[in-house]
């Protein structure tokens, strides 16, 4: 079982949409998929349980360190979403299970600050000083054509000790799709391929930490 773990210390920087929408591509791969969602707003959670029945399920739990006793054995695919504000001590019962740790992160300046602090945090932090916990940042919401989107991206590959392993889009589709519990990697459409390109560096990343 790979185990994925999402945190960031900012709220609304995209971390239930992360985790869903790599619920959605390793479910369509035909891998048992769960989430445990640690947040109380239970977004990942109510997700899994609106996914219709054309699609492959997602086994959705609520909850923290007990949660993870209740994810099936047969289970390939474990991702694990955390509430915002959290430090070291609320990672604590994820991080010895975590096979990879990804960050999401707006391109706004406030968002970068706080994931600064964050991001000196987690370096501290014994399995990932010793490179056991591989971990990634995914720049998120981006508007790739505007100055303001490839300046953050640029402030944060160079102050940031981790790599930036995907450029994910703004886009109104994931919102649209969260609505009914699903992902782009549900859909084969022109469009929704153009999305999918986006994440493949992502998937790249995290196939090779679990080689």
């Amino acid at each position: 079982m790979l185990t994925t773990l999402v945190a960031s210390s900012k709220g609304g920087c995209g971390k239930s949409t992360l985790a869903t929408q790599l619920a959605s591509h390793w479910a369509q791969a035909g891998q048992n998929t769960a989430i445990v969602d640690a947040d109380r707003q239970g977004s990942s959670y109510r997700w899994a349980g609106r996914r219709p029945d054309n699609v492959p399920g997602v086994l959705g739990l609520e909850g923290g360190r007990k949660a993870l006793l209740k994810v099936p054995s047969d289970t390939r695919q474990l991702l694990i979403d955390t509430p915002a504000g959290v430090g070291e001590r609320e990672l604590e019962p994820f991080l010895d299970v975590a096979d990879v740790l990804l960050v999401p992160v707006l391109p706004s300046s406030f968002d970068l600050d706080a994931t600064a602090h964050f991001l000196g945090e987690l370096q501290a932090i014994k399995r990932i000083k010793s490179g056991k916990l591989p971990v990634a940042l995914v720049a998120n919401r981006l508007k790739p054509w505007t100055r303001a989107s490839q300046d953050a991206v640029e402030q944060l590959a160079a102050e940031s000790p981790f790599p930036i392993v995907a450029q994910l889009r703004d886009s109104q589709a994931y919102v649209l799709l969260a609505a009914l519990g699903k992902g782009i990697f549900d859909y084969q459409s022109e469009q929704v391929r153009s999305h999918q390109e986006d994440w493949k560096p992502l998937l790249r990343w995290i196939k090779r930490q679990a080689a």
